[in-house]
């Protein structure tokens, strides 16, 4: 066997073992499906297809698409989740051990969620964002009239117990779901309550119709409808009454907990930092984008945009792209990031450091991908409409994305002689190169963006400047 196809063996294998190993994942909103082949690229290495249900009723569910967690080369572990409720739903009090960021994709909430003992409501629209920290108590409440709540929202696993995808500490329930509650005996519930054993009975056993519910029975308004009816002031006392407080008590003597405090308590946090305070939801789409030209456009938001963030160290980003148009190849150099496609078709492209192709994979709506920090990727818009997904990045710091090409490019930057040389070409050829495309960031690609109409082209101008740029690359693979 030649010195060539030994090279060759041994690079299948290592994918095969790569893939294997690591198993990597898609979703689409809604249906779950998993998709076995590629629709248009050679491999799906970094496609998101590990989706778990974790809540399902007949007023909405929870998916979860669940991240690579556990390679060396993610530096947060962070999963996707997507929340379906139907029109009068509440998704019941609970809390968690990881931090969310939900963004709501269609329809309108309120979220109820307590900071430093109290109760903050907010009611949240389309393309609003809202972080609620780990540990802090919450409730969601579909408030469109006759309208399905989607949302979706990154769940940060890096203060998690590791017991799960994540774990939902339900403060209200009954036989479905189970309330933290019913694990201390009814003797110590009667008494710290207060109450009756049979009035204690009542109330821990009523609940049935699981994490997400529908607001008013047919008979009768159930118990959380009653909640939501309350004052603000009641709605607090009720939910520290459900933990257990003696609020009269606690007042007299001047004890009154921190509910921060009994949260950490429970779920042995208890020198983590304070939640950070309440701030107002953060409308994307009232954004003005960072970046736009006749190809599309493309938001990023960081700390410095949305304080909120600096807490849980997280970024958000959006991107549409017009039909045929690419966002041009570039890398991120202090995130990884992970994308959910919200509208349209494309293909996104992702490079190993040896300049080979990691990833030529067709995605379309509800899909989710990821790239990690560093790897070289582009996006391409199908001809068929706009390309527009949206998505998380594992920093809150501005991430500056280097560009390989187009007019802001690194190589139109650090243009001259070494570089002429490296590529082994004349000055004037990588000049022409460099400078032969005036648009930067979204550009115009006709000839490689993915149409289903028209046959794949090969020889054209773009490819061999892609092989002239993976020419440039190391020979070895950087740890892989």
């Amino acid at each position: 066997m030649g010195k060539g196809a030994t090279v060759l063996l041994w690079w299948v294998v290592l994918v095969i073992m790569w893939c294997a190993v690591g198993g990597v994942l898609g979703h689409l909103e809604g249906g779950g499906e998993e998709r076995q082949e590629s629709e248009g690229g050679e491999h799906e290495l970094f496609l998101m297809h590990d989706s778990k249900q974790m809540v399902k009723t007949d007023a909405g569910e929870m998916r979860v698409v669940r991240s690579a967690a556990g390679r060396s080369i993610v530096e947060k572990p962070m999963h996707i989740g997507f929340i379906t409720m139907e029109p009068k739903s509440l998704f019941v009090p609970q809390y968690l051990d990881s931090s969310l960021i939900l963004f709501i994709r269609r329809g309108e909430a309120k979220v109820g969620s307590i900071y430093n003992d109290e109760l903050v409501e907010k009611q949240l629209k389309i393309g609003d964002l809202y972080t609620i920290p780990a540990g802090s108590a919450f409730y969601l409440v579909n408030t469109g009239e006759g309208q399905r709540l989607h949302i979706i929202c990154s769940i940060d696993m890096s203060e998690s117990l590791k017991m799960d995808t994540f774990q939902s500490f339900f403060l209200g329930g009954g036989t479905h779901p189970t309330s933290i509650l019913t694990g201390f005996a009814p003797e110590t519930l009667s008494t710290a309550f207060n109450i009756s054993m049979s009035e204690l009975e009542e109330i821990m056993t009523r609940q049935e119709g699981g994490p997400i519910i529908y607001i008013k029975d047919s008979q009768q308004p159930s118990t959380w409808a009653k909640f939501l009816e309350m004052k603000t002031q009641d709605k607090v006392k009720h939910l520290k009454r459900i933990m257990g407080f003696d609020v009269e008590t606690e007042q007299k003597h001047g004890t009154w907990w921190s509910w921060r405090k009994l949260l950490n308590s429970v779920i042995g946090n208890e020198n983590k930092k304070q939640p950070v305070e309440p701030t107002e939801p953060y409308n994307l789409y009232d954004r003005k984008p960072d970046f736009k030209n006749s190809y599309g456009w493309s938001i990023a938001l960081d700390e410095s945009d949305y304080s909120a963030l600096a807490d849980s160290g997280v970024g958000i980003y959006s991107v549409n792209l017009t039909a045929g148009s690419m966002m041009a190849p570039h890398l991120n150099p202090t995130a990884t990031e992970i994308g959910i496609v919200l509208k349209g078709s494309g293909t996104v492209k992702v490079v190993f450091p040896n300049g080979t192709s990691a990833m030529d994979a067709k995605v379309r709506e509800g899909d989710v991908f990821w790239v990690p920090r560093y790897f070289p990727f582009c996006q391409i818009a199908s001809r068929t409409g706009p390309f527009e997904f949206f998505g998380f990045t594992t920093s809150a710091r501005r991430n500056r994305p280097q560009f390989l090409a187009g007019a802001n490019s690194l190589l139109k930057s650090m243009r001259g002689s070494e570089f002429a040389m490296a590529f082994g070409v004349s000055e004037d050829k990588y000049d022409h190169m460099v400078n032969s495309q005036r648009e930067a960031v979204i550009l115009p690609s006709a000839d490689v963006s993915p149409p289903d109409e028209r046959k794949k082209e090969t020889g054209t101008e773009t490819e061999r400047v892609l092989k002239l740029i993976k020419g440039f690359g190391n020979d070895v693979m950087m740890g892989f």
